[in-house]
């Protein structure tokens, strides 16, 4: 039986040479050395043997399937190599190939316009003054001119926190006195981008959020003349020149006088279109020269300074230019919307 187990022996290690693949070699391991194998058979056959010679039966035989266990343990190692380098010269990359094409971000469509505005108020002359966006009701209401239980205050749906006097801004106007009380008494030339919130009833043409673009100037002897070259300026730069607008009476409690700005529609040139609802005008933006009682709070002294604020909504810029139907897609991350800017 001992020579019957050294022929097993002879005849794994042959075999294990001649072996070029995984699959071959788990074969020859569950053949030999598994727990089903010839050497783990052999050696539960050990009681057959005459007591005498099963010490050096069992010795031989546990020598032997160590011996093959690590001749085993060699030729996975070498053909694992083998195969690993195979693996890499077929999925090798071929560096002369043209690379794919990556997708290039875009700037959003409101970011566009708000940078186009940026620019053109820097280039006559303003700065950008950043406010917050969770205000007072003091500073977002009452030092607007707006007291407490005004009729005005329903025209703006309020995003109140657990605490009544703090709130989501409704409009970039507080930044007006806070511009003004850190300014004074310099004469103030700026604007004030920024995110509003108000809580209404989501619609194409309404959002619970918005970007506004508030203007503030204050200074000794500021007219309505100012206010009115400023803004026709404006227009001439954002829509090109020998576009015609107009002013028109409006009211708002920061400023007396209050006026809406139109530019003629820029789709039908004024002929009437759906866009501009058949008037030939659009609404682009609202101004007006600052309320006294405004300047007062602000710490100018309304019998020496004066000034005039605007504001104006990039998305609605946009929609008009683009003719656009549906706020809601500025903010439905839709790629189909965006990628066309």
């Amino acid at each position: 039986m001992l020579d019957q187990l050294e022929n097993v022996g002879q005849t794994a290690q042959t075999e294990l040479k001649d072996l070029t693949t995984g699959d071959g070699l788990e074969d020859w391991n569950s053949k030999y050395i598994g727990r089903k194998g010839e050497i783990t058979q052999m050696l539960r056959r050990v009681g057959e043997l005459p007591k005498e010679e099963r010490p050096a039966f069992g010795k031989r035989a546990n020598e032997l399937r160590k011996e093959l266990e690590v001749a085993y343990e060699a030729k996975a190692a070498a053909i694992k190599a083998v195969e690993l380098e195979q693996t890499m010269a077929e999925g090798a990359i071929d560096v002369t190939l043209p690379g794919r094409p990556v997708a290039r971000g875009r700037l959003h469509p409101s970011t566009q316009t708000l940078r186009r505005i940026y620019q053109i108020w820097a280039e006559m002359g303003f700065q950008v003054y950043r406010s917050r966006d969770v205000e007072t009701d003091e500073m977002n209401f009452q030092l607007l001119n707006f007291p407490l239980h005004h009729p005005a205050r329903e025209m703006q749906d309020t995003f109140y926190t657990t605490n009544p006097d703090v709130l989501l801004r409704t409009h970039t106007s507080p930044g007006q006195i806070r511009v003004m009380r850190d300014y004074y008494p310099e004469p103030i030339r700026v604007i004030l981008p920024g995110m509003c919130y108000r809580h209404e009833q989501i619609t194409a043409r309404s959002e619970i959020q918005f970007y506004q673009v508030e203007g503030l100037a204050v200074g000794p002897g500021i007219r309505m003349s100012d206010l009115k070259g400023t803004l026709i300026n404006f227009t001439k730069r954002l829509y090109g020149e020998g576009r015609p607008v107009r002013f028109r009476a409006s009211h708002f409690p920061f400023t007396e006088p209050s006026a809406e700005m139109d530019v003629q529609c820029f789709l039908c040139d004024g002929e009437g279109c759906r866009i501009c609802k058949y008037a030939g005008w659009l609404e682009i933006l609202g101004c007006g020269m600052v309320h006294p009682t405004v300047l007062r709070n602000g710490g100018y002294d309304p019998n020496k300074y004066s000034g005039f604020a605007f504001g104006m909504g990039p998305e609605r810029i946009t929609m008009l230019r683009h003719g656009i139907e549906d706020i809601r897609y500025f903010w439905g991350n839709d790629l189909r919307f965006l990628e066309q800017f």
